[in-house]
C-alpha cells in the first residue's frame, strides 16, 4: 500500500455512547497511532479534541466524573437552560478550570481536524477546522447541541445545531478532503438501523421558523442509514476499516450509569486493539 496515501479518521456522535469512541482513541494514544486527517461530529468531535491534544483518559473522566453533578446532565438543566447537558459547564467550566484542555498541544497537532455542525437556516452540514477552535470551544458546543434538547448556538453570525443531524457519519467529507483510506468509528453495532425521529410534533413547533432544519430532522434516519451502508461498502472495497461495538449498545445518549459507561469504554478499547491487530497494512500506520 502506498505510504503517501492520506489516512482519515471518521468519528460519529451518539452522546454518552461516545464512551466507546473514548476507549478506541485512548488505545490509539497508547499505541502512538495517528492520522493525517480527523473529522468528527457531536460527541465524536469532542472526543477527537482530547485525542488530538494527547490527553489520554480526559474524555473518559469528563463523561463520568460529573455524573452526580447536576450541572453536567439532567432534567433540571433542561428546565433551567433548555439543554439536558449543561453546555456552559461542559464547554467552559470543565475545559478552562476543572480539567483544563491543552489548547497548545491541540493547535500544534499536524493532523488536519474538522468538526461538523448543522446550519439551522439551511438544514445542511457546515464544517470548521482547527483554526476556529483557537482557545474557543463554541464549535464543539454547536456540534453537540442536540435538537430539542439543546438551544441553538450562534457562531460567526450563523446558527447551528448538532452536526450529527445532517451528516451523522461524515465519511463523504473525508473523501472529498482527499482521504484515500478511512478508519470509521461507529457507536452502534453493525446490525443497528435508525428509526424516524421522535418528538416530531415538538421539533416542528420549535423550529417553525427554520423549516429546512425540521426537514433535516424528518429525514435524519434515512441519511444515517445510508451513511452506514456507504461505510460498509467502503469496507468491502478495502478502502475503510470500521470499528464498532460487537453487540447492541443498549444505552441512550443521556446514560448516567457509571458501570455501564465504563463497560462501553472498555469495549471500545478492546475492539480497537483487535481491529488494529487484524487490519490490512496502511490503515493505522503510514
Amino acid at each position: 500500500m502506498n505510504a503517501a496515501m492520506k489516512r482519515g479518521l471518521v468519528l460519529e456522535g451518539g452522546g454518552m455512547r461516545g464512551l466507546f469512541t473514548a476507549g478506541v482513541l485512548d488505545y490509539f494514544m497508547d499505541e502512538g497511532i495517528t492520522f493525517d486527517y480527523c473529522i468528527g461530529v457531536s460527541a465524536g468531535a469532542c472526543h477527537a479534541s482530547s485525542y488530538l491534544s494527547q490527553q489520554r483518559g480526559r474524555s473518559y473522566r469528563i463523561n463520568t466524573a460529573y455524573l452526580g453533578d447536576g450541572r453536567y446532565l439532567g432534567v433540571k438543566n433542561l428546565l433551567r437552560t433548555g439543554s439536558m447537558f449543561g453546555m456552559d459547564f461542559i464547554f467552559d467550566e470543565i475545559p478552562n478550570r476543572l480539567d483544563p484542555f491543552d489548547y497548545d498541544t491541540f493547535l500544534k497537532n499536524p493532523c488536519e481536524f474538522v468538526a461538523g455542525v448543522t446550519d439551522v437556516q439551511t438544514g445542511k452540514p457546515a464544517y470548521f477546522g482547527m483554526e476556529a477552535m483557537d482557545h474557543d470551544a463554541t464549535v464543539l458546543r454547536a456540534s453537540s447541541a442536540i435538537p430539542v434538547f439543546s438551544p441553538i448556538v450562534e457562531f460567526r453570525g450563523r446558527k447551528f445545531l448538532d452536526g450529527g443531524t445532517s451528516d451523522p457519519i461524515p465519511l463523504e467529507k473525508a473523501l472529498r478532503d482527499g482521504c484515500e483510506r478511512l478508519v470509521i468509528v461507529l457507536t452502534q453495532d453493525r446490525t443497528y438501523e435508525k428509526s424516524p425521529e421522535k418528538f416530531r410534533g415538538l421539533y416542528k413547533r420549535l423550529y417553525a421558523r427554520y423549516p429546512a432544519m425540521a426537514a433535516t430532522l424528518d429525514r435524519r434516519h434515512q441519511v444515517y442509514n445510508e451513511a452506514r451502508r456507504r461505510a460498509f461498502q467502503l469496507e468491502k472495497e478495502g478502502k475503510a476499516v470500521i470499528i464498532a461495538p460487537v453487540r447492541p449498545v443498549g444505552i441512550s445518549r443521556f446514560e448516567k450509569d457509571a458501570a455501564r459507561l465504563r463497560a462501553l469504554y472498555e469495549a471500545g478499547f478492546a475492539q480497537a486493539r483487535f481491529t488494529v491487530s487484524t487490519a490490512a497494512p496502511g490503515f493505522f500506520r503510514p
